[in-house]
């Protein structure tokens, strides 16, 4: 299974490398796009899905990132300073966000988080003399290095496709470390996790910091691909739709964030003949995935393993139960 896997990741690597040169710009920037929110949303998977904690404050840390690209751009900063500024401001952001983790869970950390998010979008709208307030900021420029420019829309995405991957990487990485089993840990019963010496403290404000640092890469890498942001792009609808991405694709599964920034970013652009409709479409779509598929699209191959072996126990049960009915006739016999 493990091989198969990394034979679907390397087809879907090649195709994501070839097929968008095929595409005119506009397709180029959807998946671009969708190539962005995948960065975000591991970063919100390892939080939610591999932490076990509840975070609606993800497109708070997407929009640090990308004001302080963008405000570092302004101020004639390179663009390779900038990003890495912006993943570290929102590693530190993200570990004081971390802190509330520590007293309350579940909803109530939820809301916590969401709290954070508003607090944070009231900031990128009212101060004006940072982020431009409502008039946001514009004419963002693309990177380059060395002698190559990253202005076209094909070199752009090329370049945000080796981050993702580059990210990718780091993040198995860690998840198949120590790290990844004090976090998996930390998600299945934290009780018992501290019994076994692990200091759930730590791993959950690092769970917090590592992903929000993931969102404020993202978020830099957004603000230079479309050239302007304004704080409406980081609102508390766009953190519950990273969210669902999350769920949508699967928690705790590596490739999650892969198939569900794909419902939330490329399905959308396929209903587009829907119409007035399509988000009727979309909503219907994703409501009776939630209620048939509660652990996400990737939990396919797992129920449908789970099932297989539930009617295996259940025929060696049957054909037991058959085997020590027919044995009692022959005891009672020869008892007689």
């Amino acid at each position: 299974m493990k091989k198969l896997n990394l034979f679907l990741g390397l087809a879907l690597l090649v195709a994501m490398a070839i097929v968008p040169a095929y595409f005119k710009n506009y397709g180029i920037h959807i998946f671009t796009t969708w190539l962005v929110f995948i960065i975000a949303t591991m970063g919100l998977n390892l939080t939610v899905g591999y932490a076990g904690q509840k975070s609606l404050g993800h497109a708070a840390f997407f929009g640090i990132g990308a004001y302080t690209v963008a405000i570092c751009l302004k101020a004639g900063i390179s663009f390779w300073l900038a990003l890495p500024a912006g993943g570290l401001l929102c590693f530190f952001t993200g570990l004081i966000v971390g802190f509330p983790a520590l007293r309350v869970q579940t909803i109530y950390l939820a809301f916590a988080t969401l709290g954070f998010n508003t607090a944070a979008w009231l900031v990128m709208r009212n101060e004006e003399w940072l982020t431009g307030g409502t008039f946001g900021i514009n004419n963002i420029a693309r990177p380059s290095l060395g002698g190559i420019s990253f202005d076209g829309n094909l070199a752009y995405y090329r370049m945000v496709l080796v981050f993702t991957v580059l990210l990718a990487l780091i993040l198995w990485a860690l998840l198949r470390s120590p790290w990844g089993k004090a976090f998996t840990a930390l998600r299945d019963n934290p009780i018992r996790a501290e019994s076994l010496g692990i200091d759930t403290r730590s791993y959950t404000l690092m769970s917090f910091a590592i992903g929000a640092t993931f969102a404020g890469l993202a978020g830099g890498l957004y603000a230079s691909q479309v050239g302007f942001i304004d704080p409406a792009l980081f609102t508390v609808g766009a953190s519950i739709m990273m969210y669902l991405m999350v769920v949508v694709g699967g928690p705790g599964y590596f490739l999650g964030p892969i198939l569900g920034s794909a419902v939330g970013v490329v399905l959308p652009e396929w209903l587009r003949f829907a119409q007035a409709w399509y988000l009727f479409v979309f909503g219907s779509a994703v409501v009776l995935l939630m209620i048939w598929l509660p652990d996400g699209l990737l939990s396919i191959p797992d129920r449908i393993r789970a099932r297989r072996q539930s009617r295996q126990e259940s025929e060696t049960r049957r054909l037991s139960a058959q085997t020590s009915q027919a044995a009692q006739p022959v005891q009672q016999g020869g008892a007689v």
